[in-house]
């Protein structure tokens, strides 16, 4: 049996190759985004400035199985604690505060980029002084050699620097140099006690350096038992997220990309290569009655067939395992660029993604050989010649049971999309693969659906295409099984494109129009290194022309509810000028009294949570700090921009930087561009601010907007693409195989011009069909997230989106079908007949 399927697969090329190449691109895409699964679950990041310490303590980065998004620090005793620790040799404390170096007043990088630590912590990265000596008082510091060259300074200079909103000038007491490439930021270093007061007292890490022949192991082991539950310890490839706080929270969101993509995914390649498989099989019915008419068995068919499909399986497997590791690492790539994951995380994509590829290709191929080949094995060879030549019967009660199985859990999800599911980012989790079960359950209907949609179309088609229309309805009602694995993978195609495509132009646009509509205030001040100083508001306030200011600082935090901890947007904001910056209509209380220990929050947010005017509200803020803050004014709910508002000055310490990075400011009527300028020339006096036009904020503080748009586009293109190519595959095999038939027409004088004009009104009907039953998939997509998104049963976006692909769609169907057919009837007619 092994040489009869050998020597099947070498005379039918063809066939195979396409079988082939739709196994070998979706084990490539389904360990792709198994690695990308495995990434996000490990979530582990190789240490930068702390590479020198084989132990790292820091703070729990998680409240209630709930991820922080702010760092939570720690206290400074615990450094004595660790260095009592059995086999500790060095136990260091370590703080980051932003300090931004200027020169002639302007700054050198971005907050991002310069980061102020204590001397002592210089050893673990490490840096070594390599000019002058190590700051010893207060107003000295230490500059890395890249930012001092920069900077234009040797030891005994001055240089200014930003710390805390504030200019301040410093000596430089000497120059570090760095042993390695692992520190991507440039470093300021301060004397210990200066860093920790800039740092509000506490510390960030503990970096651990074992003393000489002792296990890493062990020593983890001690400080765990030291520091008991105050803070975390990391070893391995986990301590680098000592050093990205709020990382864990975006684990969450490459977990669900990935779940929601790689099911998706693996659907769609279970469809194609059973799709294609299918209709190789399909197309050998022939041959299998030929088989049985000598004595072979079904049970050796199947087994022959099985053979074959395990050769292609086991072949497309491994020439998938590299080229899928590459398609992960591209997915990984589009997340760390677009923000959603810092470029430190290390990408992962072991074993367990491979197997899974290999198992899913395999099972999607043995599926569809049990399936397909079932039928041509059993059927007598007498009936099965007979069936051969007809081609038309699909119809079995296991193949209507599953199409339901899949339709109704594409409405099922549509209907839990509308519903049930909460706005946010998982609500692409339901959404998403809504078209894709409607599409694949549609695709299992296709032959009936098909005919009786051709038959629909037969008087427009007759009225307009004369001979070629005949011959293209004729071949259509005797052949819509075959027409129908054409019409398949197009619906796939046409289904998750356009679903997708408008779920995203959908939330791109209630986004912006949300975020500018709540934004009242018409410019923007943004700083960039590290935030403002409170006296600056104040400034802007007195500015000519300026009717209010409010600074505005962005973080998320949990309410701790009766259900457990509910993730909440918060929003720090100033009394004084909230009203006027953002569109918060008050319907109890007065958001005046927004000050110290005071929240805000909407009317639908306090009967979720009980509370009303009066109430202490219990939640936690970003870093994990416990407050109690009493309710002061209750605004309508706005379903786009549920926020909870504190005063800036309770939030922003709980921050990264711990200042207000942004001040929102409403000019005053006619004010004209007097304003501007103003404040233009405010904002050129405060090192590293920027002004700008407040609907900017909306791109650059959505976070599901950052979350959705590239990573969606890139995994949404393959799965397209991966579709195209099942299309081109299913379509130029059919074409192929119908040569024969193509001669006969010619031989019985039809002219080369007609058989193309045939195959043209086909693909015609091919791309109408597909067209409408894609469409309608589609909008188990579009309908429900938008009523969910927008309140409207139509989704936001041009209609040149729908166009492109529909467009896109039938060249590859005409492409796919003419080019094929034109090249076959180059050949004589009589001889193309001959070869089939």
């Amino acid at each position: 049996m092994w040489r009869l399927a050998l020597r099947t697969l070498k005379f039918r090329r063809t066939s195979f190759v396409a079988t082939f190449l739709a196994m070998f691109l979706g084990a490539a895409i389904v360990i792709g985004c198994g690695g990308l699964m495995e990434t996000g679950v490990r979530m582990a990041a190789d240490p930068q400035r702390l590479g020198g310490a084989s132990v790292v303590v820091t703070g729990e980065q998680s409240y209630d199985s709930a991820a922080l998004t702010e760092r939570h620090r720690i206290d400074p005793d615990l450094v004595a604690a660790v260095a009592k620790a059995d086999g500790v040799r060095t136990a260091v404390g370590d703080v980051s505060v932003p300090a931004t170096v200027l020169k002639d007043g302007k700054p050198l990088t971005g907050k991002s980029d310069s980061y102020g630590h204590g001397w002592a912590s210089a050893r673990l990265t490490p840096y070594t002084l390599a000019a002058g000596g190590s700051p010893a008082a207060g107003g000295e510091v230490v500059l890395d050699s890249g930012l001092a060259q920069h900077a234009g300074v040797r030891p005994g200079s001055t240089v200014d620097i930003v710390v805390q909103g504030h200019t301040r000038r410093f000596r430089v007491s000497g120059i570090a140099e760095q042993r390695g490439d692992h520190n991507p930021h440039a470093a300021v270093f301060f004397t210990d006690d200066e860093a920790r007061t800039l740092a509000g007292g506490r510390i960030d890490s503990i970096g651990v350096v074992p003393a000489p022949g002792t296990s890493v192991g062990a020593v983890a082991d001690a400080v765990r038992t030291a520091v008991g539950d105050r803070a975390e310890v990391l070893t391995g490839e986990h301590r680098g997220l000592a050093e990205l706080p709020g990382t864990l929270a975006s684990k969450r969101t490459v977990v669900i990309l990935a779940a929601v993509f790689g099911s998706s995914v693996v659907l769609i390649v279970m469809f194609g290569v059973a799709s294609t498989l299918g209709l190789s099989l399909q197309q050998r019915v022939r041959e299998m009655a030929l088989l049985r008419a000598v004595g072979s068995t079904s049970k050796q068919l199947r087994r022959m067939i099985l053979t074959e499909t395990a050769v292609l399986s086991v072949g497309s497997v491994l020439l998938a395992l590299l080229p899928g590791w590459a398609i992960g690492r591209l997915l990984f790539g589009v997340l760390t660029s677009s923000g959603v994951v810092s470029s430190e995380i290390v990408y992962h994509a072991g074993w367990v993604p491979m197997a899974v590829g290999a198992v899913v290709t395999v099972l999607a191929a043995a599926g569809a050989t049990r399936f397909a080949g079932r039928k041509a094995a059993r059927t007598e060879p007498v009936a099965a010649l007979a069936e051969a030549t007809a081609g038309t019967r699909w119809f079995s009660v296991p193949r209507l049971l599953l199409a339901l199985f899949f339709l109704a859990n594409g409405i099922g999800l549509a209907i839990a999309t509308a519903t049930v599911m909460q706005d946010g980012p998982t609500l692409a989790s339901t959404a998403g693969p809504a078209s894709v079960l409607f599409c694949i359950g549609l695709a299992l209907l296709a032959p009936g659906i098909t005919r009786a949609m051709v038959a629909l179309l037969r008087l427009p088609v007759r009225a307009l295409s004369g001979l070629s229309g005949q011959l293209a309805l004729r071949n259509a009602a005797t052949a819509n099984v075959r027409m129908a694995g054409a019409v398949a993978p197009i619906v796939l195609l046409i289904g998750i494109a356009t679903g997708t495509l408008y779920m995203q132009s959908t939330e791109d646009h209630v986004s912006r129009t949300s975020y500018d509509k709540n934004i009242l205030a018409q410019y923007v001040l943004d700083s960039s290194t590290g935030g403002f100083a409170p006296g600056v508001v104040d400034r802007v306030r007195a500015t000519p022309g300026v009717a209010a200011a409010s600074e505005l600082v962005v973080s998320r935090g949990f309410v701790d509810a009766s259900g457990g901890p509910a993730d909440v947007d918060l929003r720090g904001v100033s009394a004084e000028g909230v009203r006027q910056s953002l569109d918060l209509p008050v319907v109890a209380g007065s958001l005046t009294d927004l000050r110290a220990d005071t929240v805000a929050l909407s009317d639908k947010k306090a009967g979720e949570y009980g509370v009303k005017v009066g109430d202490r509200l219990p939640m936690h803020l970003g870093d994990g700090t416990a407050v109690r803050p009493t309710v002061v004014a209750l605004y309508a709910d706005n379903p786009k921009q549920e926020y909870l508002t504190l005063p800036a000055e309770t939030v922003a310490p709980h921050t990264g930087d711990g200042l207000a990075h942004q001040i929102l400011v409403r000019t005053t009527p006619g004010s004209g561009t007097e304003v501007h300028d103003r404040l233009a020339a405010l904002a050129a006096a405060v090192p590293g601010t920027e002004l700008d036009v407040s609907s900017s904020l909306a791109g650059r503080n959505n976070q599901i907007q950052q979350i959705l748009v590239s990573a969606n586009y890139t995994i949404v293109a393959m799965i397209v693409g991966y579709a195209a190519i099942t299309v081109v595959n299913t379509l130029v095999a059919v074409t192929r195989k119908r040569r024969a038939e193509f001669g006969l027409q010619r031989l019985t004088g039809a002219t080369r011009a007609q058989v193309i004009g045939m195959l043209s009104v086909e693909g015609l009907l091919i791309g109408v069909i597909a067209t409408v039953l894609g469409t309608i998939a589609s909008a188990t997509t579009i309908v429900p997230y938008s009523l969910k998104k927008s309140d409207s049963y139509l989704p936001s976006g041009s209609i040149g989106i729908y166009l492109a692909i529909v467009g896109g769609s039938l060249l590859l169907v005409f492409g796919a079908t003419l080019l094929p057919s034109w090249r076959g009837m180059r050949t004589p007619a009589v001889d193309t007949v001959k070869a089939a």
